[in-house]
C-alpha cells in the first residue's frame, strides 16, 4: 500500500451534509489496525470519488443495498484531524473484488466502484456512498480502510456490522482483543431515504498524529 496523501479534492456526490459527532471526554480508545488484505487496488480508478455506486457515466446503479457510511477521523485526545485522505475497497455484492488476483469467478458488477476516497473537512468528517458488505467465502462482510496522513504510516483498518453472526467465525475480526471489537463495529441502520441502511464509524488514530 502506498504512502499517498492526496489533496486533490472531488466534489460530493448528491450534496451530502458531514456529521459531527461528539468526542467523548478524556483519551479515547484508538482504533485496532488491520490488514489490508490482498486486493487493495492495483491500479485505483478512473472515477474514484465518495460514491462507489456510479461508475463514471454510466446508466445504472451498483447492485446491492445502498449504504451512506461516514464518521469522523480523530485523535487520541477527540481532536478532529483535518485534510486526512480516508479510502475505503471491498467486495461487490457478488463477493468480487476488482482485482486481478481475486480468485472468485463470480461476475464482476461493472456498476460498483470497488475503492472510493475522500479528503476530511475541518470537523474530521469523511462521508461514502457505498453497498452494505457482504460475506466471501473464508470472510465475514466488512469494508477495508485505510487513512493517509503526510509523513505517517498508513492506518488501515476494517470495519464490519455489528451484531453480524459471521463475526464470530472470522480469523481475522476475533484477532481484535475482545473488548477492543466494538470499536470496529458499525451499526447498519435501515434509511428512509435513497439509501437503504445508514452507519457511523469513527476512527481514532493512536497518539497524536500530526495534523494535514
Amino acid at each position: 500500500m502506498p504512502n499517498r496523501p492526496d489533496h486533490k479534492r472531488r466534489r460530493l456526490v448528491a450534496a451530502l451534509g458531514l456529521l459531527s459527532l461528539p468526542a467523548a471526554a478524556g483519551l479515547l480508545p484508538p482504533t485496532p489496525r488491520q490488514s489490508a488484505g490482498p486486493f487493495y487496488p492495483t491500479e485505483l480508478p478512473l472515477d474514484d470519488d465518495n460514491d462507489l455506486t456510479w461508475v463514471g457515466d454510466r446508466k445504472q446503479r451498483a447492485t446491492g443495498e445502498i449504504t451512506d457510511l461516514s464518521g469522523r477521523i480523530l485523535d487520541t485526545n477527540g481532536r478532529p484531524i483535518a485534510g486526512a485522505r480516508v479510502e475505503i475497497w471491498q467486495c461487490d455484492a457478488n463477493g468480487r473484488y476488482r482485482h486481478p488476483r481475486d480468485p472468485n469467478r463470480s461476475a464482476l458488477d461493472p456498476d460498483f466502484q470497488g475503492h472510493g476516497h475522500f479528503l476530511t473537512d475541518t470537523d474530521g468528517g469523511y462521508r461514502f456512498r457505498t453497498i452494505r458488505p457482504v460475506p466471501y467465502p473464508g470472510r465475514t462482510p466488512h469494508i477495508h480502510t485505510a487513512v493517509f496522513l503526510p509523513g505517517e504510516r498508513p492506518f488501515v483498518t476494517q470495519i464490519y456490522i455489528a451484531g453480524e453472526p459471521r463475526n464470530q467465525e472470522d480469523f481475522l475480526y476475533l484477532s481484535i482483543p475482545t473488548e477492543q471489537r466494538r470499536l470496529v463495529e458499525a451499526e447498519f441502520l435501515t434509511a428512509s431515504t435513497e439509501e437503504s441502511y445508514r452507519a457511523t464509524l469513527d476512527i481514532v488514530l493512536g497518539g497524536t498524529p500530526s495534523q494535514a
